[in-house]
């Protein structure tokens, strides 16, 4: 599998989403949750196939608003000549692209994903070279930090205690081991942390989970086996705001004859049972 420069992996997606907005033609999609799909169960699935994840384009990772009435991705490649951000609304027990004027892209995209100004906001995190973030219910952020001369990184946290932010707090090795360690997702009541990197010998990355210990420290990194993670590139995984599927980003970095890279994939998803089955039995 070809290994990618630290810095293409960094911005791998960053290209992607900063891409405009335009619905294609506003056609009826099919109906019920999901757009529709069938569920999926303990085997991964692409997303919606044909109308979100497709062999011809490259999509990006499927974000849900909090009442799961709108979704948004990046597609990019083929025809088109910059990335198109595609928002999708689920009215009336059926979807259509939701067309979004160029004023208002910067704000929509607010919505489903919330940039590191969010964070920056805080002074206490103004200094810190955040590449990315999630938080809880309880307003605890998770967060990584690239150090671009090398390319690897680290997960710290930060706990909102009497309204206001503490020092923040690395990590242990349980978490921060392996490289290019990223796109962290908290459980909303922190019982469970996910993330990707690179270890064991692979170069590319894969999916790691770690549980929150009875004495609240974190449980070792497991990875979450070959039903999610593969010789390919996993990424960015993310359960539904109803708790109810955990979705993910898989593909790879090709070569073209002149030795220039692009990139193919995908969003998948599967059951969030899944993470129950790899949760530790406890004594």
């Amino acid at each position: 599998m070809k290994s990618i420069s630290p810095l293409m992996y960094v911005l791998l997606f960053a290209l992607l989403i900063s891409g405009a907005s335009n619905a294609q033609d506003n056609l009826p999609l099919p109906e019920g949750p999901y757009l529709g799909q069938t569920p999926p169960g303990l085997i991964p699935e692409p997303f919606a196939p044909g109308i979100v994840a497709t062999e011809k384009y490259l999509e990006t990772e499927v974000l849900f608003l909090p009442d799961m009435t709108e979704l948004s991705f990046t597609r990019s490649g083929g025809q088109y000549k910059e990335p198109i951000w595609v928002v999708m609304q689920y009215k009336d027990n059926s979807w259509r692209e939701k067309t979004v004027p160029a004023t208002d892209i910067k704000a929509e995209k607010k919505r489903f994903s919330p940039g590191v100004g969010e964070m920056k906001r805080f002074d206490i995190f103004k200094d810190i070279p955040v590449v990315g973030y999630s938080v809880s219910a309880a307003g605890t952020y998770y967060f990584y930090v690239l150090d671009f001369k090398d390319g690897s990184g680290h997960l710290s946290y930060s706990r909102l205690i009497d309204g206001k932010y503490e020092i923040p707090v690395k990590m242990n090795a349980a978490i921060n081991s392996g490289k290019y360690i990223a796109h962290p997702f908290i459980a909303p009541d922190e019982s469970y942390l996910m993330w990707d990197a690179e270890k064991d010998g692979e170069s590319t990355p894969d999916i790691y989970i770690s549980f929150r210990e009875k004495d609240g420290t974190w449980g070792e990194a497991i990875n979450m086996g070959d039903k999610i993670n593969t010789p390919l590139y996993e990424q960015r995984s993310k359960v539904t705001p109803d708790g109810k599927y955990l979705f993910f980003w898989q593909g790879d970095v090709k070569v073209r004859e002149d030795g220039g890279r692009y990139v193919v994939g995908s969003p998948y998803w599967v059951d969030a049972k899944i993470i129950e089955e790899l949760r530790p039995a406890r004594e």
